[in-house]
Protein backbone atom coordinates (compact mmCIF):
# COMPACT_ATOMS: atom_id res chain seq x y z
CA UNK A 1 0.00 0.00 0.00
CA UNK A 2 1.32 3.26 -0.71
CA UNK A 3 0.54 5.96 1.91
CA UNK A 4 0.55 9.74 1.11
CA UNK A 5 -0.02 11.78 3.90
CA UNK A 6 -1.70 15.07 3.41
CA UNK A 7 -3.26 13.54 0.91
CA UNK A 8 -6.35 15.66 0.23
CA UNK A 9 -4.47 18.46 0.24
CA UNK A 10 -3.24 20.50 -2.91
CA UNK A 11 0.19 18.81 -3.83
CA UNK A 12 -1.11 15.76 -2.12
CA UNK A 13 -4.27 15.42 -3.78
CA UNK A 14 -3.16 16.29 -7.49
CA UNK A 15 -0.33 13.47 -7.09
CA UNK A 16 -3.29 10.78 -5.94
CA UNK A 17 -4.48 11.69 -9.52
CA UNK A 18 -1.32 11.40 -11.22
CA UNK A 19 -0.70 8.27 -9.41
CA UNK A 20 -4.32 6.87 -10.74
CA UNK A 21 -3.18 7.52 -14.09
CA UNK A 22 -0.07 5.23 -13.70
CA UNK A 23 -2.55 2.41 -12.85
CA UNK A 24 -2.29 2.76 -9.06
CA UNK A 25 -4.75 3.20 -6.72
CA UNK A 26 -3.59 0.85 -3.77
CA UNK A 27 -3.42 4.10 -1.70
CA UNK A 28 -3.91 5.31 1.88
CA UNK A 29 -4.87 8.56 2.43
CA UNK A 30 -3.82 10.39 5.78
CA UNK A 31 -4.56 13.60 6.50
CA UNK A 32 -6.71 16.24 9.17
CA UNK A 33 -9.85 17.06 7.23
CA UNK A 34 -11.33 19.29 9.81
CA UNK A 35 -14.49 21.66 9.16
CA UNK A 36 -13.13 23.07 6.03
CA UNK A 37 -13.71 21.35 2.50
CA UNK A 38 -10.48 20.40 1.26
CA UNK A 39 -12.30 16.68 1.49
CA UNK A 40 -13.37 17.79 -2.12
CA UNK A 41 -9.97 17.48 -3.41
CA UNK A 42 -10.45 13.62 -2.94
CA UNK A 43 -13.31 13.62 -5.51
CA UNK A 44 -12.66 11.65 -8.29
CA UNK A 45 -9.67 10.02 -6.78
CA UNK A 46 -8.91 6.24 -6.31
CA UNK A 47 -7.52 4.97 -2.97
CA UNK A 48 -8.68 2.48 -0.54
CA UNK A 49 -8.90 3.95 3.13
CA UNK A 50 -8.32 6.80 4.89
CA UNK A 51 -6.91 7.39 8.27
CA UNK A 52 -6.40 10.70 10.39
CA UNK A 53 -3.06 11.40 10.41
CA UNK A 54 -2.61 10.95 14.68
CA UNK A 55 -4.12 7.72 14.04
CA UNK A 56 -1.95 6.93 11.12
CA UNK A 57 1.56 7.71 13.50
CA UNK A 58 0.23 5.73 16.38
CA UNK A 59 -0.05 2.81 14.31
CA UNK A 60 2.85 2.82 12.70
CA UNK A 61 4.13 2.91 16.28
CA UNK A 62 2.10 -0.25 16.91
CA UNK A 63 3.54 -2.25 13.78
CA UNK A 64 0.28 -3.33 12.48
CA UNK A 65 1.19 -1.52 9.54
CA UNK A 66 4.72 -2.41 8.33
CA UNK A 67 3.74 -5.52 6.09
CA UNK A 68 0.65 -3.60 4.82
CA UNK A 69 2.95 -0.13 4.10
CA UNK A 70 4.88 -0.30 1.25
CA UNK A 71 6.59 3.67 0.64
CA UNK A 72 5.58 7.15 2.29
CA UNK A 73 4.51 9.49 0.43
CA UNK A 74 4.78 12.55 3.25
CA UNK A 75 3.09 15.63 1.73
CA UNK A 76 1.32 16.29 5.22
CA UNK A 77 2.77 19.55 7.21
CA UNK A 78 1.26 23.42 7.77
CA UNK A 79 2.67 25.22 4.32
CA UNK A 80 1.58 28.75 5.90
CA UNK A 81 4.93 30.38 5.38
CA UNK A 82 2.98 33.45 8.15
CA UNK A 83 2.56 30.54 10.66
CA UNK A 84 3.77 32.42 13.98
CA UNK A 85 3.20 29.57 16.64
CA UNK A 86 6.69 27.74 16.31
CA UNK A 87 6.13 24.95 18.73
CA UNK A 88 3.43 24.17 16.27
CA UNK A 89 5.73 23.69 13.36
CA UNK A 90 7.97 21.93 15.10
CA UNK A 91 5.83 19.45 16.85
CA UNK A 92 3.74 19.09 13.19
CA UNK A 93 6.34 19.93 10.24
CA UNK A 94 9.72 18.45 12.18
CA UNK A 95 9.19 15.78 14.74
CA UNK A 96 5.89 14.15 12.87
CA UNK A 97 7.99 14.10 9.86
CA UNK A 98 11.41 12.58 12.11
CA UNK A 99 8.86 9.36 13.37
CA UNK A 100 8.00 8.75 9.58
CA UNK A 101 11.23 8.93 8.15
CA UNK A 102 12.59 6.80 11.10
CA UNK A 103 9.63 4.05 10.59
CA UNK A 104 11.23 3.75 6.83
CA UNK A 105 14.52 4.00 7.59
CA UNK A 106 14.13 1.07 10.25
CA UNK A 107 11.56 -1.11 7.82
CA UNK A 108 13.88 -0.73 5.12
CA UNK A 109 10.76 1.74 3.24
CA UNK A 110 10.83 4.54 0.24
CA UNK A 111 10.43 7.63 1.67
CA UNK A 112 9.64 10.86 -0.60
CA UNK A 113 8.90 14.15 1.23
CA UNK A 114 7.94 17.47 1.01
CA UNK A 115 10.64 19.78 1.47
CA UNK A 116 10.31 23.85 0.46
CA UNK A 117 12.04 26.75 -1.10
CA UNK A 118 11.61 28.66 1.24
CA UNK A 119 14.78 27.00 2.89
CA UNK A 120 16.67 29.29 0.72
CA UNK A 121 15.54 32.66 2.17
CA UNK A 122 16.38 35.81 -0.01
CA UNK A 123 18.69 33.76 -1.89
CA UNK A 124 21.92 35.65 -0.54
CA UNK A 125 23.40 31.58 -0.93
CA UNK A 126 21.83 31.06 -4.25
CA UNK A 127 19.33 28.25 -5.38
CA UNK A 128 21.46 25.17 -5.19
CA UNK A 129 20.09 21.81 -4.36
CA UNK A 130 23.42 20.47 -3.94
CA UNK A 131 23.64 19.08 -0.55
CA UNK A 132 26.58 20.64 0.74
CA UNK A 133 24.97 24.18 0.37
CA UNK A 134 21.62 23.25 2.33
CA UNK A 135 23.97 23.84 5.92
CA UNK A 136 24.56 27.69 4.80
CA UNK A 137 21.07 28.56 4.29
CA UNK A 138 19.17 31.19 6.42
CA UNK A 139 14.90 31.05 5.77
CA UNK A 140 13.07 34.21 6.45
CA UNK A 141 10.30 32.82 8.49
CA UNK A 142 9.45 29.79 10.89
CA UNK A 143 8.14 27.59 7.99
CA UNK A 144 11.34 27.60 6.04
CA UNK A 145 13.30 26.95 9.03
CA UNK A 146 11.45 23.68 10.02
CA UNK A 147 11.55 22.58 6.42
CA UNK A 148 15.76 23.14 6.58
CA UNK A 149 15.52 20.95 10.05
CA UNK A 150 13.95 18.14 8.67
CA UNK A 151 16.38 18.54 5.51
CA UNK A 152 19.68 19.35 7.85
CA UNK A 153 18.24 15.82 9.62
CA UNK A 154 17.81 13.63 6.66
CA UNK A 155 21.29 14.50 5.99
CA UNK A 156 22.87 13.48 8.74
CA UNK A 157 21.39 10.26 8.31
CA UNK A 158 22.73 9.73 4.49
CA UNK A 159 20.57 6.77 3.71
CA UNK A 160 19.56 8.52 0.23
CA UNK A 161 18.16 5.56 -1.66
CA UNK A 162 15.35 4.99 0.98
CA UNK A 163 14.46 9.14 0.96
CA UNK A 164 14.00 11.44 -1.84
CA UNK A 165 12.83 15.23 -0.78
CA UNK A 166 11.29 17.84 -2.98
CA UNK A 167 11.95 21.41 -2.82
CA UNK A 168 9.26 23.05 -4.13
CA UNK A 169 9.26 26.51 -5.27
CA UNK A 170 5.91 29.00 -6.24
CA UNK A 171 3.15 26.12 -7.01
CA UNK A 172 0.08 26.91 -8.54
CA UNK A 173 -2.85 25.07 -10.12
CA UNK A 174 -6.45 23.57 -9.09
CA UNK A 175 -7.17 21.84 -5.73
CA UNK A 176 -5.33 24.95 -3.96
CA UNK A 177 -8.72 26.54 -3.23
CA UNK A 178 -9.12 25.28 0.41
CA UNK A 179 -5.74 27.14 1.15
CA UNK A 180 -7.36 30.11 1.75
CA UNK A 181 -4.22 33.12 2.11
CA UNK A 182 -1.79 30.73 1.20
CA UNK A 183 -3.63 29.94 -2.22
CA UNK A 184 -1.43 31.63 -5.11
CA UNK A 185 -1.99 35.41 -6.82
CA UNK A 186 -3.57 33.61 -9.37
CA UNK A 187 -6.41 32.05 -7.92
CA UNK A 188 -6.73 35.35 -5.46
CA UNK A 189 -6.75 37.83 -7.98
CA UNK A 190 -8.41 36.26 -10.38
CA UNK A 191 -12.22 37.08 -9.98
CA UNK A 192 -11.29 41.07 -9.77
CA UNK A 193 -9.41 40.19 -12.99
CA UNK A 194 -12.01 39.07 -14.46
CA UNK A 195 -14.85 41.38 -13.05
CA UNK A 196 -12.81 44.47 -13.15
CA UNK A 197 -10.09 44.22 -14.96
CA UNK A 198 -7.58 44.82 -12.51
CA UNK A 199 -5.30 42.71 -10.65
CA UNK A 200 -3.81 44.57 -7.37
CA UNK A 201 0.30 43.80 -6.55
CA UNK A 202 2.66 44.20 -3.79
CA UNK A 203 4.90 47.39 -4.35
CA UNK A 204 8.40 47.12 -3.77
CA UNK A 205 10.41 47.68 -0.32
CA UNK A 206 13.66 47.69 -2.61
CA UNK A 207 14.91 50.07 -4.96
CA UNK A 208 16.60 47.19 -7.13
CA UNK A 209 13.09 46.27 -7.76
CA UNK A 210 10.20 47.75 -9.18
CA UNK A 211 6.89 47.32 -7.86
CA UNK A 212 5.53 44.07 -9.07
CA UNK A 213 9.01 43.32 -10.15
CA UNK A 214 9.76 40.77 -7.51
CA UNK A 215 10.89 37.57 -9.35
CA UNK A 216 9.52 33.92 -7.97
CA UNK A 217 9.84 30.58 -9.77
CA UNK A 218 6.47 29.99 -10.54
CA UNK A 219 5.58 25.98 -11.33
CA UNK A 220 1.94 24.45 -12.37
CA UNK A 221 1.12 21.55 -10.41
CA UNK A 222 0.84 19.23 -13.53
CA UNK A 223 4.18 19.42 -14.04
CA UNK A 224 4.97 19.37 -10.34
CA UNK A 225 3.36 16.04 -10.32
CA UNK A 226 4.94 14.92 -13.94
CA UNK A 227 8.58 15.02 -11.96
CA UNK A 228 7.43 13.56 -9.05
CA UNK A 229 6.27 10.76 -10.95
CA UNK A 230 9.30 10.80 -12.35
CA UNK A 231 10.65 10.43 -8.95
CA UNK A 232 8.42 7.53 -7.94
CA UNK A 233 9.27 5.41 -10.55
CA UNK A 234 12.86 5.73 -10.38
CA UNK A 235 12.62 4.73 -6.72
CA UNK A 236 16.70 3.91 -6.14
CA UNK A 237 17.47 7.76 -6.82
CA UNK A 238 17.42 9.33 -3.71
CA UNK A 239 18.69 13.17 -2.48
CA UNK A 240 17.43 16.45 -2.20
CA UNK A 241 15.93 17.92 -5.75
CA UNK A 242 14.49 21.41 -6.53
CA UNK A 243 10.72 21.32 -8.41
CA UNK A 244 10.85 24.31 -9.89
CA UNK A 245 10.95 25.24 -13.80
CA UNK A 246 14.70 27.07 -13.60
CA UNK A 247 13.04 30.48 -14.74
CA UNK A 248 12.12 33.39 -12.62
CA UNK A 249 9.67 35.79 -13.41
CA UNK A 250 8.12 38.65 -12.45
CA UNK A 251 4.67 39.04 -10.77
CA UNK A 252 3.89 41.79 -13.56
CA UNK A 253 4.36 38.83 -15.62
CA UNK A 254 1.92 36.62 -14.05
CA UNK A 255 -0.57 39.41 -14.30
CA UNK A 256 -0.02 40.03 -17.64
CA UNK A 257 -0.16 36.05 -18.76
CA UNK A 258 -3.88 36.14 -16.55
CA UNK A 259 -5.00 39.35 -18.62
CA UNK A 260 -4.11 37.59 -21.69
CA UNK A 261 -5.54 34.53 -20.86
CA UNK A 262 -8.64 36.27 -20.01
CA UNK A 263 -8.66 38.37 -23.53
CA UNK A 264 -8.52 41.74 -21.74
CA UNK A 265 -6.01 44.90 -21.36
CA UNK A 266 -6.30 44.85 -17.64
CA UNK A 267 -4.97 47.38 -15.36
CA UNK A 268 -2.57 46.32 -12.47
CA UNK A 269 -2.52 48.29 -9.40
CA UNK A 270 0.40 48.16 -6.31
CA UNK A 271 -0.60 47.90 -2.83
CA UNK A 272 1.44 48.37 0.24
CA UNK A 273 3.48 45.30 1.40
CA UNK A 274 1.49 44.38 4.53
CA UNK A 275 3.52 44.66 7.66
CA UNK A 276 3.74 40.71 8.91
CA UNK A 277 5.63 40.98 5.30
CA UNK A 278 8.15 42.90 5.49
CA UNK A 279 12.00 41.48 5.92
CA UNK A 280 10.44 38.06 5.64
CA UNK A 281 9.21 38.32 1.82
CA UNK A 282 11.12 36.69 -1.17
CA UNK A 283 11.92 38.98 -3.80
CA UNK A 284 13.63 36.62 -5.98
CA UNK A 285 13.65 32.78 -6.56
CA UNK A 286 14.83 30.56 -9.19
CA UNK A 287 15.47 26.61 -9.24
CA UNK A 288 18.82 25.69 -10.28
CA UNK A 289 18.21 22.19 -11.86
CA UNK A 290 21.60 21.16 -12.47
CA UNK A 291 20.89 18.35 -10.20
CA UNK A 292 17.70 16.90 -11.27
CA UNK A 293 19.31 16.95 -14.75
CA UNK A 294 22.27 14.34 -13.77
CA UNK A 295 19.78 12.24 -11.79
CA UNK A 296 18.36 11.72 -15.44
CA UNK A 297 15.20 13.88 -15.19
CA UNK A 298 15.05 16.10 -18.35
CA UNK A 299 11.39 16.59 -18.29
CA UNK A 300 10.62 19.61 -19.78
CA UNK A 301 8.07 22.47 -17.63
CA UNK A 302 5.34 24.36 -19.29
CA UNK A 303 5.94 27.97 -19.89
CA UNK A 304 4.18 30.27 -17.46
CA UNK A 305 2.07 31.61 -20.10
CA UNK A 306 1.20 28.23 -21.27
CA UNK A 307 0.68 26.93 -17.62
CA UNK A 308 -1.42 30.13 -16.71
CA UNK A 309 -4.06 29.98 -19.55
CA UNK A 310 -4.46 26.30 -18.94
CA UNK A 311 -5.52 27.41 -15.06
CA UNK A 312 -7.86 29.93 -15.85
CA UNK A 313 -9.33 28.99 -18.80
CA UNK A 314 -9.85 25.23 -18.19
CA UNK A 315 -10.37 25.86 -14.47
CA UNK A 316 -11.07 29.02 -12.88
CA UNK A 317 -13.24 30.23 -15.76
CA UNK A 318 -15.41 26.91 -15.81
CA UNK A 319 -15.79 27.29 -11.48
CA UNK A 320 -13.55 24.07 -11.70
CA UNK A 321 -11.56 23.56 -9.00
CA UNK A 322 -10.61 19.88 -8.68
CA UNK A 323 -7.87 18.38 -11.10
Amino acid sequence: MIVVTGGAGFIGSCFIARLNELGMDDIMVVDQLGTHEKWKNLLGKKFNTYMHKNDFLMQLGTGKLNTLVESIIHLGACSATTEMDADYLMQNNVHYSMALASWCLQNKKKLWYASSAATYGDGSHGYSDNDAATPSLRPLNMYGFSKQLFDMWILRNERWKQVTGFKYFNVFGPNEYHKGEMRSMINKAFPTARDEGIIRLFKSDRPDYADGGQQRDFVYIKDVVNVMAWFYTHPKVGGIYNIGTGKAHSWNDVARAMFSALGVEGTIEYIPMPEKLKGKYQYYTEAELTKLRKAGCDYEYHSLEDSVKDYVQNYLMKDQKIL
